[in-house]
């Protein structure tokens, strides 16, 4: 096995000497984990599937606790191999916790308790913080990039409503995120976040993420695109010959096809799609997605409509607004919430249907979050000690009078739904909880697929 799947090293160094410094006679450690906050009201809950299957569903063996040793002793720390042997012997190397979460794909406010876990064999009590830095980075990461796609999903969706439209949603954020990341993981994870809440993608990581973990087919779809090194290889002289080339060796009847056209001028690019390049367009019978990338976001997009518009045409939808022919635009440069924002307005200024244009987005997606962004933690929230013959809980929180949003939750809890459909943290025993277990002693108790993660973001 690779170092870098052994679950024994998935962890932070002060982790390794946690095993003795709960009081005497614990038997079981319960946290809960939730967004305290930040950018957004709500998260979209996304990425607990896919760290169980990779690291919860295979055993640990010998040679991983052995070489664990090895790494973690030289590095300075103290290394618990009685209690590492104890879940090699006793459960066959299946680390013995339950883990218990929302279903995936559910929009819940944040301040809410989305996942607990709890060690189930008592030896095993400092399993469960030990597992808060492989767990917790496994939820923070693609909830935060879910959630932040699905906030510019929400943008777009007004002005789609407002002067366009809505069915044509699934296509409107194109993940351009993949050369932008940390790593191939982040872009999978990332990738396949984004894809709960659109179609479009170029990260293809994303694609395997959704197969692999999320039983999905093809998760996400593209179209033949150009890029500047194909455009100015052939010279600036050339440059029509480039955009012919790729018409007549990519387009199809009733596809889509990309170009990107500012390697020099994008409006005289956009001059000359409407003039010289017009009827290799028309003949292709595909629809030419032109692609701006530099400038003003705002105001290239309107120059560059307008001057297709001029060459190409427009209907007039039902909702007075001007709609081209044969032609569309596609911002990649420069795109985050505001200047998404700041497009669709200026095009609905201008009378142009929101239909007209779709976007590329890909660090801002991706890589502009972090776990701040909306202020993820894992917290213990309850310890059960032996008293003799009783096991009694005690409840278990922080709050440092230097930072009141830090306060965290006390007690068992969970998540519950109200009759209205919202939702609100409190205890194991106040009525029904909505988390459910996942994850107990190895096994994978729930298999959500990618269309039923899609479908609890919609509704």
């Amino acid at each position: 096995m690779k170092l870098s799947k052994n679950i024994i090293l998935n962890s932070d160094s002060y982790k390794y000497s946690m095993f003795n410094q709960y009081p005497a006679n614990t038997e079981h450690v319960f946290s809960y984990i939730e967004s305290r906050g930040g950018e957004w009201d709500s998260t979209v809950f996304f990425g607990l599937q896919a760290y169980i299957k990779e690291y919860l569903c295979h055993p640990i063996t010998q040679e991983d606790i052995d070489i664990a040793e090895e790494i973690i002793t030289a590095h300075g720390e103290p290394f618990y191999r009685a209690g590492w042997e104890y879940i090699l012997k006793e459960h066959k190397g299946y680390l013995p916790v339950v883990i218990k979460a929302a279903p995936e794909g559910c929009i819940i406010p944040t301040k809410n308790v989305l996942a607990t876990i709890e060690n189930t064999d008592p030896k095993c009590f400092w399993l469960t913080t030990f597992l808060e830095t492989s767990l917790l980075r496994a939820i923070w990461y693609p909830t935060t990039v879910a959630t932040n796609s699905f906030q510019a999903k929400l943008i777009i969706l007004k002005y789609l409503e407002k002067n366009g439209d809505p069915s044509l949603i699934d296509f409107k954020l194109h993940d351009f995120g993949a050369r932008g990341v940390s790593s191939l993981e982040s872009a999978g994870l990332g990738g396949a976040a984004h894809l709960i809440n659109f179609m479009g993608t170029d990260t293809i990581s994303a694609l395997l993420i959704a197969r692999e973990y999320y039983n999905a087919g093809i998760a996400g779809f593209s179209i033949p695109a150009m890029e500047h090194s194909t455009v100015t290889s052939w010279g600036k002289e050339q440059e029509a010959d480039a955009y012919r080339n790729m018409i007549q060796k990519n387009a199809k009847k009733g596809g889509l096809i990309a170009c990107v056209s500012d390697s020099y001028d994008i409006y005289k690019a956009c001059e000359m799609w409407g003039t010289t390049l017009k009827n290799t367009v028309l003949e292709s019978g595909a629809t030419l997605v032109v692609r701006p990338d530099s400038g003003n976001p705002s105001e290239v997009v309107v120059n560059c409509l307008r001057i297709l518009d001029k060459h190409f045409g427009h209907t007039v939808n039902n909702k007075g607004f001007r709609v081209l022919n044969n032609v569309r635009v596609i911002q990649g440069d420069g795109i985050n919430h505001t200047s998404i924002r700041s497009i669709l307005f200026c095009m609905d200024l201008a009378g142009y249907s929101a239909d007209n244009v779709a976007f590329g987005q890909g660090g801002a997606l991706l890589q502009q979050v972090n776990r701040d962004t909306m202020q993820f933690a894992m917290k213990c929230s309850s310890i059960g000690i032996r008293h003799g013959s009783t096991l009694v809980w005690h409840d278990v929180y922080k709050s440092p009078v230097t930072d009141p949003g830090k306060k965290s939750k006390a007690g068992r809890v969970t998540l519950h739904k109200t009759v209205g459909g919202g939702y609100y943290s409190g205890a194991e025993d106040w009525n029904t909880p909505i988390l459910r277990e996942v994850y107990k002693d190895g096994k994978l108790l729930v298999d959500m697929t990618f269309e039923e993660v899609r479908k609890n973001a919609r509704e």
